[in-house]
Parts: C-alpha cells; sequence; structure tokens
C-alpha cells in the first residue's frame, strides 16, 4: 500500500511538474510569479519530506494536487489577469462575466473558495492522525485553521504589497479597486471549507456506525481538573 500511494504521488507531482514548467515559461509578470511561487515552493518542500513519516491519503494529495494547479495558473497570469472570459468565449461564444454579470476578474475569489474547499479535508486529515481529534472538533478544528490561514495570508499579501510598493506590490495584492477584497476573500475560503466539512460528515454519518457515540463523546470533559493558577499550585506542589 505504501508502494502504490508513493506510486501515485509521483504520478501527480510529475504532472504538477509538467504544467508548472510550461507556466514558468514566460509569465505574465515575472516578478508576480515569482513572489506568488515562494509559499508553493514551501509547501511543496514540506510535502516531500513529510512523506516518510506522514503519507497523507490519495484523496488528501489530489486535492492539494489541483489547489496548486489552480494557484500556477493565478501566478503565470497574475490572478487579476487570468483570461477566463477568453476561454469561455472561445468554447461558447459568449463571456463568463457577461453571462453572470460581473464587472471585475474573479479567478482570484475562484481560487481563495478553492482554498477552503480542497485543502480543509487534508488538512483534517492531520487533525485525526496527528492530533487524534474526535467528532465534533474533527470537523470544526479543520474549518477553524482554513478561516485562521486565509486571515494569515490576508495579512501576509499586505505585508508583501507594503515592501515592495510599486505596480508589483498592486499586482501582488490583486484588489482590483474593492475595498472589501480581502473579506470577500476571507469569507470564500469559509465557505469552501464549510461545504468540504459538511459533505465530509455526511459521508460519516452514512458510513459511520459509531458517528453520534463519537460525536457526543467529544464534548465529555477528559480533564475534570481546573487549569489556570490551580495546575500552576498542582505543579508547583510537585515540584522536586
Amino acid at each position: 500500500m505504501f508502494g502504490s500511494r508513493r506510486r501515485y504521488l509521483m504520478i501527480l507531482s510529475l504532472l504538477f511538474l509538467v504544467l508548472w514548467g510550461m507556466l514558468a515559461i514566460d509569465p505574465h509578470d515575472r516578478q508576480d510569479w515569482a513572489l506568488e511561487n515562494a509559499l508553493l515552493v514551501i509547501f511543496a518542500a514540506a510535502l516531500v519530506v513529510s512523506f516518510r513519516w506522514l503519507p497523507l491519503s490519495r484523496i488528501s494529495y489530489t486535492l492539494i494536487f489541483v489547489f496548486c494547479c489552480l494557484h500556477s495558473v493565478g501566478a503565470h497570469y497574475t490572478y487579476a489577469e487570468v483570461p477566463y472570459d477568453a476561454w469561455a468565449q472561445t468554447l461558447t461564444g459568449r463571456t463568463l462575466n457577461e453571462l453572470m454579470g460581473w464587472e471585475r476578474n474573479h479567478f482570484d475569489r475562484a481560487v481563495h473558495f478553492s482554498y477552503g474547499l480542497l485543502l480543509a479535508y487534508p488538512v483534517r486529515e492531520l487533525f485525526l492522525r496527528v492530533v487524534n481529534v474526535r467528532g465534533f472538533w474533527g470537523y470544526f478544528l479543520p474549518l477553524d485553521i482554513t478561516m485562521s490561514t486565509s486571515m494569515l495570508f490576508e495579512l501576509f499579501e499586505w505585508a508583501v504589497a507594503e515592501i515592495v510598493g510599486g505596480d508589483l506590490g498592486i499586482a501582488y495584492l490583486g484588489t482590483q479597486g474593492d475595498v472589501w477584497d480581502a473579506h470577500k476573500d476571507m469569507a470564500l475560503a469559509s465557505l469552501g471549507a464549510t461545504i468540504a466539512m459538511a459533505a465530509t460528515m455526511a459521508v460519516n454519518i452514512y458510513l459511520q456506525r459509531d458517528f453520534a457515540r463519537e460525536w457526543a463523546d467529544s464534548f465529555r470533559v477528559k480533564h475534570p481538573e481546573p487549569l489556570g493558577e490551580d495546575r500552576i499550585a498542582r505543579m508547583l506542589k510537585n515540584k522536586p
């Protein structure tokens, strides 16, 4: 099973490297492309390093693969310039913005939504296997982490835009003149994660025989003793 999972990951990795290599050729803005790919390189390195001691499921690797592909497309064109309207017009004769009544490029919105939709499940797998959470917390904590990391990324974008400044900072931030851009991005990521966790819970309700018992047990108090000053007092008392 371990070898099969490794082969599957190698196939996904090779497919992604081919796509990434093609999109690395003559991007719309080389500096913005480099900024957009900085976190991706760190993330990919972490996945490779962690494979030996924490290989994820094929579902998780597939979801991560799809998200990374979407991000690579956004990095190639810059998120505000992805020509999905031209693609839609070629296929259907009408632009997507015209069909939906949009006035801005919404590719960045789609990727923020996909961040929650596609990455909440891999985060849940980490919580279940490393932290050993169960029941309610196995759905809430992945949602919470997705929401908080989405907020942290918006702060990171703001910091980078302030540091690099000029047109590069504007291209990287990608607000397209919307003062509520960061709020909408975080809301969409949260919505995507909520849908992912709701779907996961629905599957588990159907397949997991002890779902109700595990859910109820997750609210049971495991350690009745208070913490805070009481915990400090106990630690001082037991200190040699």
